[in-house]
Order: C-alpha cells, then structure tokens, then sequence
C-alpha cells in the first residue's frame, strides 16, 4: 500500500510503498477515503524538516533539551548515532481521516465492515490507503454526512477542544487570533454557541470567509478595525476569551490577547505560537491562561488511545471520542459548515506535489483534502441526486359546488378494485373522461363507472380543459412520461407508484416541474394514510432521539405470466412496488432518507440525517399464511408494533393495543383519495411534498445501484425541495 512519509533530515517527502497493517484487537481496519491536510501542523513540520541543523534546533528547543541529556547520559558518541538514525528515518505525516471499515477486530461490537467512520490520531490517521485504528479514536459517520467533510473530525475536534476550555456563554464576546483552519472552525463553534465573534488575521480573504462564517467583525491586527470593534461590542471591558489559533516566531497574538481583554479574561491557546507573555499586562488583569490539549481528553494517555480504557462520563464528560462524536454530529445537522473551507482536493498519487505547492506557497489553502480514487470508486457513496427548482404553493380553489371533474389514463386492475370504488359514489366526482389502451377495456370501465366519455387516445384526456385533475394508473414504464405531459398541459396528477424508473425520468417530471410552474403532483403512497398506522403514530406520540425501524415485507412470489417480470421494459420488482414502503417509514419518521445500503437479498438499509436507520427486507420466498407486511419502530423508550393492517400495538409506559379487527385490510387508498381530492376543490397543499416523493423515488431506485455497485449510496437533494409532508 501507498502512504505519504518523511525523512526529517533531509526533508525529502516520498509515496513510500509499506506493509498493510495487521487489524489488531480493540481497533479496526479502515481503508481511507479523504484526508485531510493540516495546513497548519503538518506544514509547520514539513517546514521544519527543510531547515539545517541549526534551524531544526531553534525550532524545536524542547528536542534539543533532551539530545543534551542523552549526551550526558550515554556519551556524545551513542547520542550522534542515536540522533542522526531519528532523523534518517522516514516519519508518518497526518492525523484526520474519513474512510471505510474493511476488518473489524476482536472486542469492537460498535461498528461493522462497510461502516463510514472518522479517523484521529498522528499515528493511526495518516496519509495511508489503509490504518489501524484503536477503539477510542473512531467515530462511525451519521448518515448524509459527505466523507469530504467527515474527514475534518479531528481537526474540529481540536477546535471543539479549544472552545470547551474557554468556557464560553451565551452573549459573550471572544476574540479568535488566526483564522486559518482551526481558527475558521472555532468561529463557527462560538457564533454557533451564542457567543458574539472578532477575528484577526493578515489575509483579507481568510478575514472575509470568517465574516461569512459568524464573525462580525474580521481585520488585519494593525488596522484597528478590531480594536474599535471590540470597543464597541464590550463597551470598553474588553472581550472575555481569546484563543490563539495562530503559529509562527512572533509575540504579537499574545501581546494583543493582553490588550483586548477584560479585567480577569481568558487566553485560550489551540495553536502553536510564541508564548513571551508580558508580566506586567497579564498580571494587571490577572488574565486566566489555559492551554488547550490537542483533541480532548484522553489524548496522549496510551491506556485510553491504544487500550480502549473510556473515562466515565460522569468524570470527564468530553472526552476524545466524545468530541469526535460531537463534531459530526454538528455536520450531521448544518451547524457546522466545513464545505467553505475546502480550498483543494488532490488525488492522494499527487501527494508530494501537493505539499511542495503548499511549503513553497504555490498553493494558498484553508483546507486541502487528499481523495483517494481506489476507495472512493469501491467504497464511497454513490451521489444520486435530482434538481428541484420550486416550492410548493396553493392553486386557486375549485368554484363553490363544482365536483371535482377527473379524467383516468388507465383503468386496470389496480384502479378498478382500488381507485374507482372511492370514486365513483361521490357526488363531489365527475368522473369526465376514461383512456385505455384497448377499446373494450375502456368500455368496460364506463359502464361500470360511469365515466361520460371513453376512448383509446390520452390527447382526449390531456387536452380537455374541463378536467381539473387527471389520474395516471398505467403501466410502470409509462409513468414519468405521462406525468411529464400531464403537469405541462397544466393538470393537477394522481399518479401511482412508481413515480419513475430512472434518475433520468424523475429529472424530466421535476423539469416539468420547473418549466410550467405546474408542481400539483401525488404519488400514489396510500399506506401513509391507513387509518390503523395514523392511530398507532398518534400513540407512539412525539419522537425525540433517532428510532430503528425493522420492516419485513413477505411480498411472495409472482405468477409466472406477470408484467412484473417485465424487467427490461418495466423495471425491478422492487423499483415498482419498493417506494410504499420506503414512503411509509420516511412518513412515520418525519424524514426523508439520505442513505441507502442494499444487498443482493435485498436487505435494504436506509440511513436518516439525525441517525435514524430503518431496514426493509422484501422477501419473495416466505410463506404465504405469513403476514405480508409487518413493522417495529423503536425510538425512545417505546416500540410500535404494527402487524399487517390488522393489529398495531405501542409499548410504553402504558401499552396501548388496537381495540378492534378490523373487518379487512384498510392500507389507506379511501383516505389517500380523499386528501388528493380535498387539495385539488380547496387550492390547499398537495398531501405529499415534491421534495419526499422525489427521495423516496431516489432512494427506491438507489437500492438497485446499491447491489450493483456493492456500496452505499448517498440520496441528494437541494433544500428548496417543497414544503414539508
């Protein structure tokens, strides 16, 4: 395997080809997907590494302290050969990574192989295809979380550690000195804490990214743009923190910390800068200096990081991994942004050009990641994701009295036993126009109806401008198309699943979409609004933590002669029929799902952005006295169980049991129809958003990647995606 190393005495930088590491007990086998270079750290070492002797030894007078007291030690003769052997060697360069769990050890239960999972440590996060990594320096990635940016962990949590020892609170005013990486996060973190923000730094642009970041006020330190400012904000006093995120010989952060702080202020100090600190200013105001170490708690203690030994919560509540958890969480959710912050990504074969750029300064940078194209092409998600360019909004209410005139493309077997009866009764229907693809099927279905009209040409449907809503229930392929046509000739749709069998077709109805401003659209997903399941929703009650949903669909087998197996024309089994069930746990968990990992058996496992996992297996080889469907919803404390659109039952405090059987399966067509025709007389809200049905239709078809592809697949979509469901 490949990973970056360097000779700190001649300061050469190389791709060493190296053993893999064995996975060792306590810690797993990662296989890097991005790692992130510390512009900071890294290239201070790098820099280092290119100075004489006499430049190494003024960098590093703490090494120089310990080559004097081997000297006395053990003679100047075993010291040289000692020293000059250190710094002949090759050393491992990196500390942050994302990548994929290839091999578990023995004594990990948290994570499992093919689990994303951020990566810390200088000796088990490095620039390498693979790393051990023990226990206490993981952290599996929530779903949704680009493995771009899972992979700034550890360097977050650096910055995590910095705010944490300043102890900030709400309405503070801190002051951040240096605005490089770390300096970009801990802006964040503090206007993300309540805590009003100054920063400070030479570079105009890294001022102006943190303004953009939190900041309020970002300047070069000889401006006094920032004095003024702290002025004003502190009216006078002085700010309450300042960390020092920045490096480099001079005093001037630690002479301007002094300066702009309160009366008993605190100096944080996160980077690695000069620290001559002037007596008499520190002692006047009695400022408060803390060092902040690293990642947290835990780091450098061998029994914590090698050993797996956690402290207990009780006693140290941040730890390490805690921060790490802490950090992604926060991504997870948008309330740290790092996507601003990635100046460069370079394939990791382009390693050493990419520092050299950096050290000569070629390369300005905040952020640069290495990506690491082997994994990514195995292993990292597969990005689906689909254009949506409008909101939702009302359309004008149908005149008071007037039914709601329908027109049908399609009147099988589905719509007949399922549709048209919750129809054909009501008398704020008119059941206008019916197209069929047979002339007699269309006969059919207007005797038996009482459609006024039938005929073989969907123009007839399209085209009359008296119909107010058009019902799609035809065969899969046809699906998008006709919605595509239905939407530009300015119809409300009802179209059955699926909504399409491609990422392409779901693009061309969302360009419809945004072409004819037309987005009255619903998906025929009835299970959402089955009687038995609302009642049990309402039961469980409010969701606070993330839930495990376990979904068994005994879908059986298919008669041999069914359309179904169509697969060339008519798409997977599952990609038709797949999107009921993704629909209804994304409705039961008031979430659209962000993730999708699929086996061959179809196991289908479908990630959620606030940790949230459910799995849906759609079995064809079960027995068919068993229940076809059957669910259990897990989240705080409580279990819903819901068998089949028969019985449903919530284990809580109190159990609650459906009181009744009822007399057959309601799986919630009749209300489904209701709320589509409730919309169209009223203007009001589609009952489904664009945005849930168009992920639900992407996650749907992501499980059919997902196999082929043997790898997770990311599920995107823009935020202006519709109101919620």
């Amino acid at each position: 395997m490949k990973q970056v190393v360097q000779n700190y005495k001649s300061g050469e930088l190389a791709l060493l080809d190296v053993p893999e590491p064995a996975c060792k007990p306590g810690g797993v086998l990662v296989r890097t997907v991005y790692s992130l270079i510390s512009t900071g750290t890294e290239m201070m070492k790098v820099s280092e590494a290119s100075m004489s002797l006499v430049g190494k030894a003024k960098a590093r007078p703490d090494q120089v302290a310990k080559v004097m007291q081997s000297v006395a030690t053990n003679g100047l003769s075993a010291t040289y050969r000692k020293v000059t052997s250190k710094l002949d060697s090759y050393t491992p360069l990196g500390y942050s990574l994302c990548g994929i769990v290839e091999q578990v050890g023995d004594g990990i239960t948290d994570v499992a192989v093919g689990d994303l999972v951020a990566c810390a440590g200088n000796e088990h996060a490095l620039h390498s295809e693979l790393n051990w990594v023990p226990k206490n320096l993981y952290s599996r990635v929530p779903a949704g979380v680009d493995p771009r940016h899972a992979a700034f962990g550890t360097v977050g949590s650096i910055a995590m550690q910095g705010v944490r020892r300043g102890e900030p609170q709400i309405g503070d005013v801190a002051l951040v000195i240096g605005l490089g990486l770390i300096g970009q996060l801990v802006v964040q973190l503090l206007a993300s804490s309540g805590v009003r923000v100054v920063g400070v730094d030479p570079d105009p642009e890294r001022c102006k990214l943190a303004e953009s970041l939190g900041a309020l006020t970002c300047a070069h330190p000889a401006s006094g743009i920032v004095d003024t400012a702290v002025a004003e904000l502190t009216h006078g006093a002085g700010v309450d923190q300042t960390y020092l995120a920045a490096g480099g010989n001079t005093n001037d952060p630690v002479e301007l910390a002094a300066k702009l702080s309160r009366d008993r202020g605190r100096v944080i100090d996160i980077g690695k800068c000069k620290l001559d600190l002037p007596w008499n200013a520190y002692y006047e105001k009695e400022l408060d200096v803390r060092f902040s170490r690293s990642y947290g708690p835990g780091r450098y203690d061998p029994s914590y990081e090698l050993e797996g030994r956690d402290y207990p919560i009780g006693q140290v509540r941040w730890t390490e991994r805690r921060n790490l958890e802490c950090v992604l969480d926060l991504i997870a959710r948008d309330r740290l942004d790092v996507e601003p912050l990635i100046t460069h990504v370079s394939d990791f074969s382009d390693a050493v050009s990419t520092y050299q750029s950096l050290n000569e300064g070629a390369l300005k940078a905040v952020a640069v990641l290495f990506r690491y194209p082997d994994a990514v092409a195995r292993t990292e998600p597969v990005v689906t994701s689909a254009r949506v360019g409008l909101v939702e909004h009302k359309a004008a209410p149908l005149p008071a009295g007037q039914p709601v005139r329908l027109g049908f493309i399609g009147a099988g077997n589905y719509a007949s036993s399922m549709l048209l009866p919750h129809l054909v009764e009501r008398a704020d229907v008119e059941l206008k126009h019916v197209a069929t693809t047979s002339a007699l099927s269309g006969a059919n279905a207007r005797r038996k109806f009482g459609f006024a009209e039938a005929s073989t040409d969907i123009d007839n449907v399209l085209g009359d401008d008296s119909i107010d809503a058009v019902f799609v229930v035809t065969r899969h392929s046809s699906h998008a198309e006709l919605t595509r046509r239905a939407l530009l000739a300015g119809k409300t749709v009802f179209v059955e699943k699926p909504l399409a069998l491609s990422p392409e077709e779901l693009q061309k109805v969302l360009d419809a979409i945004e072409e004819s401003g037309n987005d009255r659209l619903q998906v025929g997903f009835n299970r959402r609004f089955a009687p038995l399941l609302h009642e049990a929703r309402d039961q469980f009650g409010p969701r606070v933590g993330p839930a495990t949903v376990r979904y068994l669909v005994n879908a059986g087998r298919l008669d041999h002669g069914s359309w179904y197996n169509q697969t060339d024309t008519e798409g997977s089994r599952f990609a038709g029929e797949g999107g009921h069930f993704i629909d209804t746990v994304s409705w039961l968990l008031d979430a659209d799902p962000v993730s999708v990992y699929a086996t061959g058996d179809l196991q289908v496992t479908l990630g959620y952005a606030d940790g949230s996992t459910a799995v849906i297996t759609y079995a064809e080889t079960g027995s068919s006295g068993f229940p076809k469907e059957t669910l259990d919803l897990t989240a705080d404390g409580k279990v819903l169980k819901f068998d089949d659109f028969v019985r449903a039952s919530v284990y809580s405090r109190k159990k609650w049991a459906s009181s009744r059987i009822p007399k057959g399966r309601d799986k919630g067509q009749a209300a489904e129809v209701d709320a589509f025709l409730t919309a169209v007389r009223t203007g009001g809200p589609m009952p489904i958003s664009i945005a849930s049905m168009a992920a639900t239709t992407l996650a749907t078809l992501a499980a059919q990647t997902s196999v082929a592809n043997a790898a997770p697949v990311r599920i995107e979509l823009p935020s202006k995606t519709g109101a919620p469901a």
